[in-house]
């Protein structure tokens, strides 16, 4: 297979790519890592006219520690998430997420703005930006502006980001203290995209009640979705098999229609997120029970 022609270009500063997003509109495409858009690319599922790579803008690729947050460029390679210590000390969750994707081969190419640009409702890193709260900025013609993940997910593989606007930069907030988290997902080979995941955080007091529950289920819609209302039924209670089970049901039973492919049906894929968030608020709990 082989993609459709298209122009290539490789600005070397944010200002030039905004410039050239503005004169393509729609037709552009921004070339990220490219592990996800070459694929689509060369099945002609997306026909862009031109592909800006934007590989050579020196400001793009960081990591930073920030008050209370994790400040990441768009274009860092999932591999340097990967090896770097201020990850691995500072936000356990952010690795363990990373080292769930793929192969080493694709994280060596793959960046976390571009995964999360692309907005595939089964990959990792957007789930987990809409379980953290996560900010995303966004530099356009008006300039620099900041959207959080709740509002920046819109439906498959579609963003709030503007045709002339391009992501810079993730912060992703660190842990409170005395929180557990867990990833659940089921993958038919390892490295695939997920048929089903969960990612949940369990905060609890000194008395081990559950101060602030996280739950985000991935996979199964158009988007990554947060299960609120499973949420509220967990803060307050000492969170245990009961709490776990019904929680669970709650967050697989307020699923619209789940997705339904050759992969696996709607129904399954709905009990398999009901099996996974409980796993994921067990493990999350038992693990904040243990940093408490």
């Amino acid at each position: 297979m082989k993609p459709p022609p298209f122009e290539y270009t490789a600005p070397t500063s944010i200002p030039e790519v905004v410039a050239l997003l503005q004169e393509h509109d729609f037709e552009a495409k921004i070339l990220a890592g490219g592990q996800s858009l070459m694929p689509l690319l060369n099945m002609r599922l997306a026909r862009p006219s031109i592909l800006i790579d934007v590989a050579r803008i020196p400001d793009l690729d960081y990591i930073r520690a920030t008050d209370g947050s994790i400040a990441i460029g768009a274009m860092t390679r999932q591999r340097s998430v990967e090896l770097a210590d201020t990850v691995r000390t500072s936000h356990p969750l952010l690795y363990a997420t990373t080292m769930h994707i793929a192969h080493p081969q694709n994280r060596n190419q793959g960046t976390l703005g571009g995964s999360i640009a692309h907005a595939d409702p089964a990959a990792e890193y957007p789930a987990l930006a809409l379980l953290l709260d996560a900010e995303m900025r966004a530099v356009g013609p008006d300039g620099e502006r900041t959207i959080t993940a709740t509002d920046f997910f819109i439906t498959y593989l579609t963003t709030s980001l503007e045709a002339a606007e391009v992501l810079t930069e993730v912060r992703l907030p660190l842990l409170p203290p005395r929180t557990g988290w867990s990833i659940q997902e089921l993958t038919r080979r390892h490295g695939d995209y997920a048929l089903a995941g969960v990612m949940a955080t369990i905060t609890l007091d000194g008395g081990g009640q559950c101060t602030e529950a996280r739950l985000v289920l991935f996979g199964v819609g158009a988007t990554p979705i947060r299960a609120s209302n499973a949420e509220q039924m967990l803060i307050g209670t000492k969170p245990g098999q009961t709490e776990f089970v019904a929680a669970a049901a709650k967050a697989s039973g307020d699923l619209d229609e789940p997705l339904s492919d050759v992969h696996a049906s709607a129904e399954y894929r709905r009990d398999l997120a009901r099996v996974l968030t409980r796993r994921a608020l067990a493990e999350a709990t038992a693990n904040a029970a243990g940093a408490a």
